[in-house]
């Protein structure tokens, strides 16, 4: 019976199989995991970044987050606290901890790991699929950001800090 459980929880996924969104500044984000395929256990992203990307001072009400910073560096806010993180790095945030992040880098590798999944509807719903029709002059907007945010239980407080 474990054996079955563990079975029809089992995915496994090839490179061309991820859901490939554009995100800000033209950027891009593989979801690796959804809802869909671990039975809503868990959401993995993988973010190809540069120097300037952020986040802003934001809550997760409904998932932990967890960062691994495959390539660059950045700062991490997390509370009150300010924490320089470079290649290898790794941070854990649990839900209901205010965090933001920067990336000084020109190149940035970040896995994302959140429990339970959902996470992967923020990124769909404020970003685009790379595989859709680019309409003229679109741009991941504030609007979109903020609107994908309360959809998924976040709350956004304020721009990263300085």
């Amino acid at each position: 019976m474990q054996e079955e459980i563990a079975m029809s929880l089992a995915y496994i996924a090839q490179a061309a199989d991820h859901d490939r969104i554009e995100w800000i500044g033209g950027h891009e984000l593989q979801i690796l995991l959804d809802g869909d395929q671990p039975a809503g256990q868990v959401t993995v992203v993988r973010s190809s970044l540069g120097a300037g990307s952020a986040a802003p001072l934001h809550v997760h009400r409904k998932e932990d987050e967890m960062f691994v910073v495959l390539k660059g560096h950045g700062t991490f806010w997390v509370g009150d606290a300010r924490h320089e993180v470079g290649e290898g790095g790794a941070v854990f945030l649990p839900r209901d901890v205010p965090h933001a992040y920067r990336f000084d880098a020109p190149e940035v590798d970040l896995l994302t790991i959140c429990t339970p999944s959902g996470m992967e509807g923020f990124f769909r719903g404020a970003g685009r699929r790379v595989t859709d029709p680019r309409p003229d002059g679109w741009e991941v907007t504030m609007e979109a950001l903020a609107a994908a945010a309360v959809a998924g239980g976040q709350e956004i407080l304020g721009p990263p800090p300085a």
